[in-house]
């Protein structure tokens, strides 16, 4: 659970901070699981590390393929895979999937979009993805930090819940 939270919290403001979540975090965090595993450290033994890890990705990367994540997210979330074992890092992805809800409204409704982001959330859904170019637009204010949705569904899963 330290590790989830001090490798998240880092990852968390580094999101927030540049709207990335850099390749040389999530790399540390899959090494740092993947040597915990094998120093027995955790619960979470190498076969389960590598699983977990293999959850992670595979639950993400659709969101990613239909625009609706960063392909830093996925990685994020496969790299916190390694240290929660397969089972949790699935736990995590419900988690995180209703943190970054919450967050979104909260996002949407700060910055006076809400109407506008549940018109475009149901037509990415509604075409599997196609309408993402439509919503990618640079000049329009729509993208935010997921890394803390994602941070907030690791713990809980590290803690139990």
């Amino acid at each position: 659970m330290y590790a989830v939270a001090g490798c998240g919290s880092a990852t968390a403001a580094i999101d927030l901070r540049v709207r990335r979540v850099p390749n040389p975090m999530t790399v540390g965090i899959a090494a740092l699981g993947l040597l915990l595993a094998v120093l027995q450290a955790t619960g979470v033994g190498v076969i389960g590390a590598l699983e977990g890890c293999a959850v992670g990705l595979a639950l993400m990367l659709p969101g990613h393929l239909i625009g609706a994540t960063g392909a830093g997210d996925v990685k994020l979330m496969a790299a916190f895979g390694t240290l929660l074992g397969p089972g949790r890092t699935g736990t995590a992805f419900i988690y995180t999937a209703i943190a970054g809800g919450a967050l979104a409204l909260v996002i949407a409704a700060r910055r006076r979009r809400m109407s506008v982001t549940i018109e475009r959330t149901a037509a990415l859904l509604r075409t599997s993805g196609t309408a993402a170019a439509d919503i990618e637009r640079p000049c329009e204010d729509n993208r935010f930090a997921y890394a803390p949705a994602i941070v907030a569904g690791a713990l809980a899963a590290a803690m139990g819940f």
